[in-house]
């Protein structure tokens, strides 16, 4: 994940940076998401000082009654593989590993697969090969939304607690693994079951080999981070590409995880913050989306947002107890697989699906 600001200044301001075998289930909601539909509860709202507040009935998203159920088993498993190839920094062999994985994965799942590939020039010159992966599910057509993840990892611990460790590369199951991981399992449940609008998914490239700690000071006017993004929003797949509105996740795996409505989000596109928001609480997982406000953050969204002119938003793990406002291992060596939750994969997931299979 890339830069955060608390204000509502301009996001690029690098700070600090936020970037198998599946279990087959039902495609039926499971009965408490049921109950919890048939007898309705209050949504909660965002008022001034953050805290949670009744929304109206009438504001109420709605949500169809054959959403496929989310296998949080099987997204864990699409995070492991990830972690297991080791850090996915750009030339690296684990990189290329983890995109072969990726692409044959996506191309099991969709028969419409872009591999878009080239090289891009990282803060301090290093020309970086990267693969964005591009997979369409759905009727064709400009009524489609966009799923995106990064799926690099960090080259830097910097901000871990042993600064011996700053210029170690980090494992990301987290920050990267697990956005790329409740995608797949998105993928699956698209392939088994075909979603009423057109769907992308995107996993970008090169997200996060944006400067060392230590070195953002004097870089701050330059774009160093979501270089993948970046072309993309540039140079889509398709020519003249849009999407009514985009979905980024980030940092969606870890146990106990917040996702506060973040601030380019809330600026650009809060009415889908607020639908995805809803309807996150209304299937049972509002400890989890937090009508609460969070910093401004400069990741893949902000390029798309920018660049592309598609409303997107970020689901993201953010913390005001944290010392960095970020998930508590973000940037260091401790961002490993004994940190992801299936739970919160399955919270993220399941809204997911609801989100895409409601559309009219």
């Amino acid at each position: 994940m890339l830069s955060y600001s608390h204000t509502p200044t301009p996001a690029h301001t690098h700070s600090f940076h936020p970037a198998c075998q599946p279990h087959y289930l039902p495609t039926s909601l499971p009965l408490y998401v049921l109950i919890i539909l048939t007898v309705g509860i209050i949504l909660t709202g965002c008022n001034q000082s953050g805290k949670n507040t009744a929304s109206t009935e009438k504001s109420k998203p709605y949500i169809a009654s054959d959403i496929p159920v989310f296998s949080a088993d099987s997204a864990f498993t699409f995070v492991a593989t990830q972690v297991d190839f080791g850090p996915r920094v750009n030339n690296t062999k684990a990189h290329d590993a983890c995109a072969a994985f990726l692409t044959a994965k996506l191309r099991e799942y969709s028969q419409e697969v872009v591999v878009q590939s080239g090289t891009v020039t990282a803060f301090d010159g290093t020309l970086l090969k990267f693969q964005n992966l591009i997979a369409s599910f759905g009727p064709s057509g400009n009524n489609r939304i966009l799923l995106g993840a990064h799926w690099d990892s960090r080259p830097y611990a910097d901000h871990d607690p042993d600064e011996a460790n700053f210029y170690q590369a980090i494992d990301g199951a987290n920050d990267g693994a697990s956005g790329v991981g409740v995608l797949l399992e998105v993928a699956r449940q698209l392939r088994l079951k075909a979603p009423p609008i057109g769907v992308d998914i995107i996993f970008f490239d090169a997200e996060d080999y944006g400067p060392p700690e230590a070195l953002q000071e004097g870089l701050n006017s330059g774009d160093f981070w979501g270089l993948g993004s970046q072309y993309w929003a540039k140079n889509p797949h398709l020519p003249d590409y849009y999407a009514k509105y985009g979905i980024l996740l980030d940092m969606v795996g870890a146990a106990g995880a917040t996702f506060l409505m973040e601030g380019v989000s809330m600026e650009h596109a809060p009415q889908v913050v607020k639908k995805v928001w809803d309807i996150g609480g209304m299937i049972g997982y509002s400890s989890y989306f937090l009508f609460q406000r969070g910093g401004y953050i400069t990741d893949d969204h902000y390029y798309v947002i920018r660049d592309r002119g598609i409303p997107m938003i970020d689901i993201i793990h953010l913390d005001h107890t944290s010392e960095t406002g970020m998930y508590k291992h973000w940037h260091t060596v401790d961002d490993s697989l004994d940190k992801i939750d299936p739970g919160t994969l399955q919270a993220v997931g399941q809204t997911l699906l609801t989100v895409i299979y409601s559309e009219k």
